[in-house]
């Protein structure tokens, strides 16, 4: 059991390495080809055809890169798609969403004071609002509203607004604005790999058998496209936010993330523009400082905390073995005389203003619950208390790993 747990969290790690990894890669290709794609010469008029030129230098070498509205005369056949950069970032951040929590639902997806349900009905509707939100959106976007883009953005930003409130009553607030993040992202991925693509290959085919294509499929990926240009900027925030109490832990969880989506309109609307050599809108900036510090002010509020009353009746199945186990006595000594100055809804740790993580040890079943985490952080590892300050000793970890492993080891 032992080695199982700790190759749990080293799986956990690969993963996130890996998502991480794919993620650089499909926003840099992303951001590229949309800088690019916007700062073309289009002035020039060009033997070969092309729509639009632009040269660049990058490594030591200058690069000649000519866009082609359709395709050259003659197709070449070494074409390059830029799509696994996207289907990998997806699958690996499902992949994390399973490892972190599907299987720790109990810790981080489910809270009984927000909506008392079984794991596996989260789960199922974890899984049923990302299907759901990508059939809604591509719906929208073939409605005769994607012949309004503008119309269409806004009411997709209000079905995200409505979307952050009613995660925020059904799971955790880190659970909340991470499945925020993911429904975007799975929009995004799916746009490439349900109409980019697919359109795409349609007007390689079209060309190939010598047949003029309907530009309608460009029409229809450019929209897509342009989606998730300013989508991108909000998904990298609701992926860090859960390392961020600040973001998801207060009462104003869902606003801040209605608010972040509007900043990557700012953001990325500066950029464009000036990308397209059509001035350099600051306002985007002062209304991103604005924004921020709107952010900053909301995120002051109370932070959700256990409501007082029978906290052990909280407890889930796993947790209570945790709290009946020999020696929870002594290790609940230990966390609230090492730890609990710093994770307490009111810390009185000079400097600490809000508990790390979010993460509360001040009862039993917040201790309880927290079973594997304290193991990993403070009982193999010394990770936690930071740089020893509250100077636990060595026989106290080995009081920690003993209890952890009586539990686990005896199937728990």
């Amino acid at each position: 059991m032992y080695d199982f747990i700790v190759l749990a969290d080293w799986l956990e790690f690969a993963v996130r390495w890996l998502h991480v990894i794919t993620a650089i890669a499909w926003i840099g290709s992303s951001f590229y080809f949309i800088a690019l794609d916007l700062g073309l010469h289009r002035d020039r008029n060009l033997a070969s055809g092309a729509d639009g030129e632009e040269w660049q230098v990058h490594g030591g070498g200058f690069y000649h890169i000519q866009k082609y509205l359709v395709a050259p005369e003659t197709m070449p056949g070494d074409l390059v798609w830029f799509k696994w950069e996207s289907y990998a970032t997806w699958l690996s951040g499902f992949a994390l969403l399973c490892l972190v929590y599907y299987l720790g639902a109990d810790l981080y997806l489910v809270d009984p004071n927000v909506l008392d349900i079984p794991v596996w009905q989260a789960i199922g509707l974890s899984l049923a609002s990302l299907a759901l939100g990508w059939l809604l959106y591509d719906t929208l976007c073939k409605s005769p509203l994607g012949e309004n883009p503008t119309t269409l953005m806004i009411l997709l930003y209000l079905i995200l607004v409505a979307m952050a409130w009613g995660y925020t009553q059904i799971f955790t607030g880190r659970a909340a604005l991470l499945h925020l993040g993911a429904i975007t992202a799975t929009i995004m991925s799916a746009n490439v790999f349900m109409v980019i693509i697919p359109n795409q290959k349609v007007v390689v085919a079209d060309l190939i058998a010598g047949r003029t294509p309907d530009p309608k499929y460009g029409k229809i990926a450019k929209l897509r496209s342009t989606h998730n240009n300013y989508l991108t900027l909000p998904v990298i925030f609701m992926m860090l936010s859960n390392h961020y109490p600040l973001a998801f832990a207060t009462e104003n969880n869902w606003i801040i993330a209605s608010l972040v989506f509007l900043m990557g309109v700012t953001i990325r609307h500066w950029f464009n523009t000036q990308h397209a050599r059509k001035g350099s809108p600051t306002w985007t900036w002062l209304a991103t400082a604005i924004l921020f510090l709107i952010i900053a002010w909301l995120s002051t509020a109370p932070l959700f905390s256990t409501p007082e009353g029978d906290a052990e009746a909280r407890l889930t199945p796993a947790a209570q073995r945790f709290a009946n186990a020999d020696g929870f006595d002594d290790v609940e000594s230990i966390i609230l005389g090492r730890c609990s100055m710093c994770h307490a809804a009111e810390p009185f740790y000079e400097g600490i203003h809000i508990a790390p993580k979010g993460v509360l040890l001040e009862t039993s079943a917040q201790i309880a619950g927290q079973a594997r985490k304290i193991y990993l952080q403070s009982g193999i590892t010394h990770a936690m208390p930071p740089a020893n300050v509250s100077f636990i000793e060595p026989e106290e970890r080995a009081q920690i790993v003993a209890w952890y492993r009586r539990v686990t080891e005896n199937g728990g």
